[in-house]
């Protein structure tokens, strides 16, 4: 009976939570962005909010079932090729088969045509999602008579902020990443002096040369977005909608932008008031591993272990590589577990574990992990940063290439070219983020107490945040009304021809005057003489 009070308080509590709970409708994107989605679902479902997951019926990884979450799925006859195993591998071969020619105009214009010609048609499918789902009037119907309180997307695929805009909801985004690029350049001032833009593999102090480098890239990103990317959601809002509405400007209409970033590993730059940084929000403290994990972990004794994982997109790099991998670990004293998808290597040392799976967080989080192999994704780097771990980075893709870089600018990494990979260099850099003597993993623990000292943990922030935006109704005095401007009034060029015009109209006006005043002296004088 002494337990009934405070059984009854805890109903009481999970019975206001579920009252004060709001209605958020998700429009994700599938891979390794969804599994950061999944974090916040779960958040926002443990403090009482009823989700709802729009999914593709080929999606790879959002689950149609879900304890935290309803689901609404969208049938689709093909999936988009960033949900396609199969698709992602000949991708990412066909791109290291081009990069071992880099240096030539060939190489390039193959590289880019390469990966606009994915993006391409992954824009294509997820445009044609949204027309299915425009096309079921019963479907719409029920989604805006569920009267959600906010859309919660992902705008690396520009979906979210157009289904957002039909229903006149409020929206946050979990971004990174938009169809532009660095999603910082879509709505804060970005100066190309000392913000490095995507591929330019620059870092925010930059010579003429650099500087003009990222000029050009920030020009390539521009034509990827308005020829490659954009076009069939703007040809899906020209026919949806019918007051002129611009895709750029839906994505920049958004009240809140959580940032999947944190400045102990990003370059400092200007923000905006309705930008909030959560980088590191999907990692947490290590769990204890499964049995056999932890006995092969143990038994590595002072030396420790190294940990390799390509992420959730590429389970191996081919075997010629993956022999070059393999032979490098086993001169290793250290024990090495390796997520690896494939034949095995026929080199594989005694000292390796092949797994298919690999509790990454956890693994990072072991006292005895001393360096982490990885292809340079922004979840694994966050869990290495949270966990201390020093990084040897093999860039594959996509943003890998400039996370690699702002890693080695920060002193915590050492990064290998996957096309001229050989067994001596790799274990030398392996032995070098190994070697205690070297500054690698102080460096690494320096940035990690750096992430770590926080007023707020980024996940509390995340779901406040989102939470803050349903209490509101949105956002809007902290969103910039420049999205509503004109490209020439946002950089005042109108103001500067206006400028111009009127300087130069004095100067002619002054010059006008003075030839007026030379002729009249000319004139007097001559009459004075005669």
């Amino acid at each position: 009976m002494e337990w009934y009070p405070a059984l009854a308080s805890i109903l009481l509590f999970v019975a206001v939570q579920s009252c004060d709970g709001g209605k958020v409708l998700v429009f994700p994107v599938d891979g390794s962005h969804w599994l950061n989605m999944k974090l916040l679902i779960e958040a926002l479902h443990t403090r009482g909010h009823q989700i709802t997951v729009l999914r593709s019926s080929t999606s790879w990884y959002v689950s149609q079932l879900s304890p935290h979450y309803t689901s609404i799925t969208i049938p689709l006859e093909q999936p988009q090729n960033m949900e396609d195993q199969a698709f992602m591998a000949s991708f990412l071969n066909r791109s290291i088969e081009i990069r071992r020619h880099e240096g030539t105009v060939w190489a390039f214009l193959a590289f880019y045509s390469n990966l606009f010609s994915m993006l391409e048609q992954s824009q294509k499918t997820v445009s044609l999602m949204l027309t299915t789902m425009f096309e079921n009037r019963t479907l719409m119907q029920e989604v805006k008579e569920s009267q959600y309180d906010v859309v919660l997307a992902d705008p690396c695929f520009p979906a979210g902020p157009i289904l957002a805009h039909y229903l006149k909801l409020p929206l946050v985004f979990n971004v990174r990443w938009l169809p532009t690029g660095e999603a910082h350049f879509a709505i804060a001032p970005s100066p190309m002096s000392y913000v490095p833009q995507l591929f330019s593999l620059n870092t925010d102090k930059m010579d003429l040369s650099q500087r003009l480098k990222n000029v050009f890239y920030h020009g390539l990103l521009f034509y990827m977005f308005h020829f490659v990317t954009n076009p069939p959601y703007q040809a899906f809002c020209d026919r949806y909608f019918s007051n002129g509405v611009n895709v750029l400007s839906l994505i920049q209409e958004a009240d809140i932008w959580l940032m999947r970033m944190d400045f102990t590993f990003e370059f400092p730059r200007p923000t905006m008031p309705n930008v909030v940084y959560i980088g590191g929000f999907n990692c947490r403290p290590s769990k204890p591993l499964p049995s056999d994990l932890e006995a092969f972990v143990h038994s590595s004794g002072d030396h420790g272990v190294v940990v390799m994982s390509l992420g959730t997109l590429f389970g191996n790099l081919g075997p010629e590589i993956s022999e070059v991998i393999a032979a490098a670990f086993a001169r290793l004293p250290q024990k090495v577990v390796w997520r690896y998808l494939g034949q095995q290597p026929s080199n594989l040392g005694n000292n390796t574990l092949l797994v298919k799976w690999l509790p990454q967080n956890d693994m990072l989080g072991h006292p005895k992990t001393r360096a982490f192999v990885t292809h340079g994704g922004t979840n694994g780097i966050y869990e290495a940063i949270y966990h201390g771990v020093p990084v040897l980075g093999i860039p594959l893709v996509f943003d890998q290439f400039d996370n690699m870089v702002r890693l080695k600018s920060l002193g915590v990494a050492e990064v290998v070219e996957v096309t001229t990979l050989e067994v001596e260099s790799l274990t030398r850099a392996l032995q070098n983020v190994l070697d205690p003597e070297k500054p690698y993993r102080d460096n690494m623990h320096r940035l990690s107490q750096l992430h770590h000292d926080k007023p707020l943990k980024p996940m509390d922030s995340a779901t406040f945040w989102v939470e803050f935006v349903m209490r509101h109704k949105g956002a809007a005095h902290l969103r910039t009304e420049s999205y509503k401007l004109p490209w020439y009034v946002y950089h005042s060029i109108d103001v500067i021809m206006l400028l111009v015009i009127s300087g130069l109209f004095m100067v002619a006006l002054f010059c006008a005057l003075c030839t007026c005043l030379m002729r009249a002296l000319a004139r007097r004088g001559k009459a004075k003489h005669e």
